[in-house]
């Protein structure tokens, strides 16, 4: 049976479509808007968050320790300055007949067994190139020995082979003696990286020095 046209709801329809619009509007799963962002507040950068973090902080009392501002020292080689002092210590105990030695007045000449000829004939000729020189005139004995231990070392370590000791003839010591000359040649014969020694050509000190061959320290 087909409405009428033009015909009217009733009351009761239109109470019932507001039921169901009022319905979907109150429903959970209804669609929602999203709500708008809140703005973000701006953040503290670190260095002020730093201070913030140490404002409560006091200064400790300065203290004895060393200034971390400072260089630190280079490094010592400890085992070679132990060996230079140990050589000293050697040398002053080491026995010495001073009235023998200053009574020959032989030239000065040494040679340890296995030296070849062929490199003492070279050595009192000049052969050798002089790498260092040590002038002792005006030492006392203990500073020319002193002098001496770290001139040899130093000459070791850089391997200067052959070196010249100046070592005066003595013209000013007591009865002009050459005192000096014969402790030279006993602290030389001390030393185990003495290889050998001889008077200088008369061009290069001649009895006034001593030219000394040492080993290889490579």
């Amino acid at each position: 049976m087909k409405r009428a046209r033009g015909s009217a709801l009733s009351p009761a329809a239109f109470a019932a479509l507001a039921s169901v619009r009022r319905a979907l509007r109150e429903s959970p799963c209804a669609a929602k808007l999203p709500a708008a962002p809140r703005p973000r507040e701006p953040q503290p950068d670190g260095a002020l968050l730093f201070r913030r973090a140490v404002a409560d902080v006091v200064r400790l009392p300065p203290s004895d320790r060393a200034d971390p501002g400072r260089p630190r020292p280079k490094p010592q080689a400890r085992q070679r300055l132990a060996d230079e002092r140990q050589v000293l210590v050697d040398a002053l105990a080491d026995p010495w007949d001073w009235e023998a030695a200053v009574s020959t007045g032989e030239e000065l000449y040494f040679a340890r067994p296995g030296v070849p000829a062929a490199a003492m004939r070279k050595l009192r000729r000049g052969g050798w190139v002089i790498r260092a020189e040590l002038d002792l005139h005006g030492h006392t004995g203990d500073e020319a020995r002193v002098a001496l231990a770290g001139f040899l070392n130093r000459c070791m370590l850089e391997d200067r082979r052959c070196v010249r000791i100046i070592h005066g003839k003595g013209y000013g010591s007591k009865h002009r003696l050459p005192v000096l000359k014969n402790k030279v040649r006993h602290w030389l014969m001390q030393r185990e990286d003495v290889l050998a020694f001889c008077q200088a050509r008369t061009v290069d000190g001649g009895a006034g020095a001593v030219i000394v061959l040492l080993k290889s320290s490579t």
